[in-house]
């Protein structure tokens, strides 16, 4: 249904219906689910974060957000061999901080971007791609509506998810940066040169980027400050945004409604999309066909780190054809179940025991000074604590079943931000690259197959940060507490 055009939503709940009729061979329990399953679906409270982020997206773009955040960047790096184009990404990258959807990310920034682009005697293939690629930091940098989806689907701690993403995408926006060096030093003459700003204005560029920063900082600072659950970050940040967007003008009744009207869309569209998800989860669960999969792989005798490459691949072919969230909707109940029986070592007794002796020592426990000190010498020369070391000392958490329990959390969030990038990686590669055909349609005369020669130098880009974390799951975990 899907190569015959049907929108992935119906296509997905049209299959998981018909295939519970025939699973039970009768119409009665998948009928009856269309009551249970839409109710148990819609009334999920994580699921409004959704609307709340996509619509602190339009409010920052009401408030003159975007237009800061390029201008500041601009100021910055402007000046530079294809400096303008730099700062695009980076504006990218700051609006992504405070907007979760990646296509509402590349065409706000094409709007205030691409003219400066060309104003500067930028090639027109090279804009669109930097300004696509750019745009794919919407769904990376926290907040991001696809990580509020994967962690629903996994049952995974969001606010976690948004903290392994920081990293990744500090390494994505830097990553397109060096890809933007690389292609002007290839193609000279692809980029044309900008005068270099005085110091007063870049600092008093900075300064209008205030308001960017509060909104961040409020929300995700909010998050892991403990004030607030993400859901009701998310509501803070709208509301936070339509206020800064009120004050600056921006936000009129006419602009306010059109707000509420677009998100709306977007809102259902994903919800609908969840739906159909959810049935064709049902109908996948009743044939126990993740579980058997997951067994057959297990049994196989092949490397997880094999696995995890031949999933990830797939992805990369996959994201060709279709977006981004119609991917994690379709395909994590069927990987999901695999990747968590496999054991990549993520945490070990040692650092486990390290963390949790740490955090007793600081909480100001009484322990004598020389068994604290023992204990921190035997886990420094690579030994892991007796139990009745452990039992002395009062830690807890540390069994073999708590063991567990961690790695196959690290393993949710790590291959989790795996999937995000490959993900990331479809919406810019051809044919049927979602942010392509977005940053095209504001730029008419410029070839599309120009368009496709400049993204695979930010393709290249991605490939390697997809090895380099995959390689190192250190560098995605590294923020995470144990």
């Amino acid at each position: 249904m899907i190569f015959l055009r049907v929108p992935i939503g119906l296509a997905m709940f049209l299959a998981g219906l018909a295939g519970l009729v025939i699973v039970t061979g009768d119409t009665t329990i998948p009928f009856a689910r269309l009551k249970s399953e839409t109710f148990g679906t819609f009334s999920n409270y994580s699921l409004s974060i959704v609307p709340m982020f996509l619509l602190m997206g339009h409010f920052a773009t009401l408030g003159g957000m975007s237009q800061a955040l390029f201008k500041a960047a601009e100021g910055w790096l402007g000046h530079r061999k294809g400096g303008v184009a730099m700062a695009s990404v980076g504006a990218c990258a700051g609006f992504g901080a405070i907007c979760g959807s990646s296509l509402a990310t590349a065409a706000t920034m094409s709007r205030v971007a691409l003219p400066e682009l060309k104003a500067y005697g930028y090639a027109g293939g090279f804009s669109t791609a930097t300004l696509a690629a750019g745009g794919t930091l919407g769904i990376l940098i926290p907040p991001s509506v696809v990580l509020v989806i994967y962690a629903i689907l996994t049952e995974q701690n969001i606010a976690k998810l948004f903290l392994a993403a920081f990293i990744p995408g500090i390494l994505a926006a830097l990553g397109y940066m060096i890809a933007i060096s690389i292609y002007v030093r290839i193609n000279p003459g692809s980029a044309g040169t900008r005068p270099r700003v005085p110091y007063g204005e870049r600092f008093r560029a900075l300064v209008d980027v205030w308001p960017v920063l509060t909104v961040f900082f409020l929300v995700v600072g909010g998050i892991y400050l403990g004030w607030f659950t993400p859901t009701e970050g998310a509501a803070v940040g709208a509301f936070g945004t339509g206020l800064i967007a009120w004050l600056s003008g921006g936000l009129t009744r006419k602009t306010l409604s059109e707000s509420f009207y677009v998100t709306a869309r977007a809102s259902a569209m994903i919800f609908f999309i969840v739906l159909g998800a959810a049935f064709y989860n049902g109908f996948l669960a009743l044939t126990q066909l993740p579980q058997q999969g997951a067994a057959w792989v297990g049994d196989s005798g092949l490397s997880p780190w094999l696995i995890l490459i031949v999933i990830l691949v797939f992805y990369l072919l996959l994201g060709c054809l279709m977006d981004s969230l119609s991917m994690i909707l379709l395909t994590i109940p069927i990987f999901w179940p695999i990747i968590q029986e496999l054991d990549f070592g993520l945490v070990t007794m040692i650092e486990l025991q390290s963390a949790k002796l740490e955090e007793l020592a600081a909480s100001g426990a009484d322990i004598s000074a020389s068994l604290l000190a023992e204990a921190r010498g035997l886990l420094a020369s690579g030994q892991e604590l007796s139990r009745e070391m452990t039992r002395e000392l009062g830690l807890r958490g540390v069994t073999s079943g708590a063991l567990n329990r961690v790695n196959v959390e690290y393993t949710a969030i790590w291959f989790g931000i795996l999937v995000l990038i490959v993900v990331e990686v479809g919406l810019i590669t051809p044919p049927v690259g979602m942010n392509l055909f977005v940053i095209n349609a504001m730029d008419r005369k410029t070839p599309m197959v120009e368009t496709y020669k400049a993204v695979m130098y930010f393709v290249g880009s991605d490939l390697i940060r997809v090895m380099i974390l995959v390689a190192f799951p250190f560098i995605t975990l590294a923020l995470l507490p144990l």
